[in-house]
């Protein structure tokens, strides 16, 4: 990791921490790909030739359903004398653990711990080396424009409309590159619309006569395991053949987006995009939200 050209020589990177935050899962291979993620972001940081930058202090936390969660891991950081803490969220697309519970728990740390410095780093998001990586995998599973390709990006889903539509900007993306099929639909797995068998019957009835299906997710876990079964039980019904494509995993261009989106939070530089944000605009049928903040994570 090359910190030397984007960071100020006197910041003390011994008294510096990341903090990975994860959301968890109740699928013990998950919880595994994450830690192992964390292990190779240490790994890197140990591998540098700037002794100053090898102090670097690494943690993680979860959101839900697995330990250390969020406060655990950040007063561990505070423990080991850390001064200053960049937290970084392991999101693809933005919803309410982006927007609530990363802010949230921030918000209670400081306040345990008036002395020390939190900030809060970009998502990984919409970014050209995640799309790259997710068309490499639709790649290995598609030969030609001309073969009749079709493909499904899932999502997790959620009842946020600007994380929903994050995936309909990655699917048009994918769409424009000239590795992957012209026919590229979003679907959800949870929470929202259209569901996994609606999408797959969409692409049918545009003549598709094979689909790719891509989990647009970064580890394992339950849903995954939900959108295997339903994809195979919709191929086994349609007599269309599904291909179904692994979760992101360690790939490498999540670890370079992790120390970018590191890099630009220290140097305060990090800006979110808030355009829609349901906190920020009054969205159609979520004017409500609007200036409101879950105060139950402050409990």
């Amino acid at each position: 990791m090359d910190l030397n050209n984007h960071t100020n020589h006197d910041i003390n990177f011994s008294k510096t921490g990341i903090f990975i935050i994860g959301h968890g899962s109740q699928d013990q291979e998950a919880i595994k790909q994450f830690w192992e993620l964390v292990d190779i972001i240490k790994n890197e940081i140990l591998s540098s030739e700037d002794k100053n930058i090898k102090q670097l202090k690494v943690q993680g936390g979860f959101i839900e359903f697995a330990k250390p969660n969020l406060d655990e891991g950040l007063d561990s950081l505070v423990d080991q004398n850390i001064q200053t803490i960049i937290a970084i969220p392991l999101v693809l697309l933005g919803a309410g653990h982006l927007k609530d519970d990363g802010p949230v728990a921030l918000a209670k740390a400081r306040l345990r711990h008036p002395n020390v410095t939190f900030k809060y780093a970009n998502a990984i998001g919409i970014h050209h080396l995640i799309l790259d990586a997710f068309a490499k995998k639709i790649e290995s599973s598609f030969e030609s424009a001309n073969d009749g390709t079709g493909a499904l990006i899932v999502s997790r889903g959620s009842t946020d409309p600007d994380a929903n539509s994050d995936l309909y900007k990655v699917a048009r993306l994918l769409i424009e590159r000239p590795d992957t099929p012209n026919l590229i639909e979003p679907a959800f797995v949870s929470l929202a619309e259209p569901e996994v068998q609606t999408g797959l019957d969409k692409l049918k009835s545009l003549g598709v006569n094979k689909i790719i299906a891509v989990p647009y997710f970064l580890f394992t876990g339950v849903l995954l395991n939900r959108i295997y079964k339903q994809c195979n039980d919709w191929s086994q019904n349609n007599a269309i053949p599904v291909s179904i494509t692994t979760e992101l995993g360690c790939d490498r261009s999540i670890i370079e987006v992790i120390f970018e989106r590191f890099k630009e939070a220290l140097l305060d530089s990090a800006h979110m995009n808030c355009d829609m944000c349901i906190y920020r605009w009054p969205i159609a049928g979520f004017e409500s939200k609007v200036g409101t903040l879950n105060t139950d994570l402050l409990a």
